[in-house]
């Protein structure tokens, strides 16, 4: 297997970058290839502006980034950093994406990274999302922190669901390139614990990892569950707590 993990935590010492220590060994151990893209320690540029698409836009046009990105597409004129991180994915048969969860989402950094990578006319476009993916066949894996308790984060507690809360990257960016996203690993406020418990966490990390397989994905909906208006056909009950009936 290939893997590609992708960290967003901008300090080396920190338990985020711990856990991609984590999954780089494990994985390198059982025999699979392993890249790595630590996006701060690269200074990975998160805007776009005009002059990533001054090949490509026209005088006086107004930017619009996707329709630029299918002209570079179009041209092979993207830009050296974005198309070496498309590479990575379209090597990969699983990527991983490292990051503490701020402000109820991804860092900054990752999501410019989802903005600039994920270039229409080569990740997706034409009708090419979810079930008709450009990416279909590969896996898709959030490993996140949090700075609050497991009980906050339940359906119940004062943040919600953590399921729900990470539904936009493993619907919206796994699954619709046509990745089949795995269950997320979430470990829960670990700045808050002492070392032994820490390195627990980390054990309970890669003992996941060793152990990823068909029960360890999470429930999505085939293509064929949906009409032409793009909803849930009215015999199929929804698998996620961000599709349900009215």
């Amino acid at each position: 297997m290939k893997v590609f993990v992708v960290l967003a935590h901008p300090d080396p010492q920190s338990f985020n970058a711990a856990m991609k220590e984590t999954a780089v060994e494990t994985f390198s151990q059982a025999g699979h290839e392993v890249r790595v893209t630590d996006l701060h320690a690269d200074h990975f540029k998160a805007i776009s502006d005009s002059s990533e698409f001054a090949d490509v836009m026209q005088p006086g046009e107004g930017l619009a980034p996707d329709v630029m990105q299918q002209r570079q597409a179009e041209a092979e004129t993207i830009p050296a950093d974005v198309r070496e991180q498309l590479d990575n994915i379209e090597w990969c048969d699983l990527l991983v994406l490292q990051f503490p969860i701020w402000w109820f989402s991804a860092p900054a950094i990752l999501k410019g990274w989802f903005e600039r990578v994920l270039v229409k006319g080569v990740a997706y476009g034409g009708g090419r999302k979810h079930g008709k993916g450009v990416f279909k066949g590969r896996h898709g894996l959030i490993s996140c922190t949090t700075g609050t308790p497991a009980e906050t984060y339940a359906p119940d507690g004062i943040e919600g669901d953590i399921e729900r809360l990470l539904w936009p990257i493993n619907n919206g960016i796994f699954h619709y390139l046509g990745m089949t996203p795995y269950k997320p690993f979430v470990s829960f406020a670990p700045r808050s614990q002492d070392d032994e418990v820490r390195a627990k966490e980390l054990e309970k990390y890669s003992s996941y990892l060793q152990n990823l397989g068909p029960a360890s994905e999470l429930p999505m909906h085939d293509q064929e569950d949906y009409g032409d208006d793009e909803r849930l056909l009215p015999d199929i009950t929804p698998k996620s707590g961000f599709q349900y009936r009215k």
